[in-house]
């Protein structure tokens, strides 16, 4: 990625450290840290302020990171993987009783498999939104298609993931464990 670079490069030919620019932008140190070493990339108003600062455009910036941000915005793979994911989970709970009742314990493996199918799908999708940082290349994208931007919106979606996922894995236990009950009163 190059814009690392360019933060970089712009950074020390004003004789900026990185403290110097991370309190002209309102971040951390650590946040110009991470976006000089590629491990984060700047929310679109960081980029927007970036650019005041260095008296460049956020396409001179950015340079060759869109395409590669697009590539890495793969919605249909990560569509795709949470669709096996999903499916992979509900199968598993339906198929506990009626593999118990015709084969015991062992019968339980083919549940086991299916739900760890279900686990790397979540694993793989979980990695890719953390490796290339989803939220905020989308933010970039549509900034940079001409798309409205909403900061609120996302500032809430972070805000408030963890809370969405534990209520989400309490409530998919909740599902699991009705359904789990029922199959096995119908096969007992």
């Amino acid at each position: 990625m190059e814009l690392g670079n360019q933060i970089r490069n712009h950074r020390t030919a004003r004789g900026l450290s990185q403290e110097d620019l991370a309190e002209r932008i309102y971040v951390s140190r650590q946040t110009i840290s991470n976006w000089e070493t590629d491990r984060t990339y700047p929310d679109v108003q960081s980029l927007l302020l970036l650019s005041a600062l260095f008296d460049v455009t956020i396409d001179e910036l950015v340079k060759g990171d869109v395409e590669m941000m697009k590539e890495a915005v793969d919605a249909n793979k990560m569509k795709k993987l949470s669709y096996v994911m999903l499916a992979g989970m509900v199968l598993s709970v339906v198929l506990v009783g009626p593999c118990f009742k015709l084969w015991g314990w062992t019968g339980l493996l083919i549940p086991l498999a299916i739900w760890a199918v279900a686990m790397v799908s979540s694993i793989i999708v979980d990695r890719m939104k953390k490796q290339h940082d989803i939220k905020t290349y989308s933010e970039i994208l549509a900034f940079m298609e001409n798309e409205p931007v909403d900061r609120e919106k996302a500032a809430n979606e972070r805000k408030h993931h963890l809370l969405r996922k534990t209520l989400l894995v309490i409530g998919v236990g909740a599902v699991a464990g009705i359904i789990t009950y029922v199959s096995m009163m119908l096969f007992a």
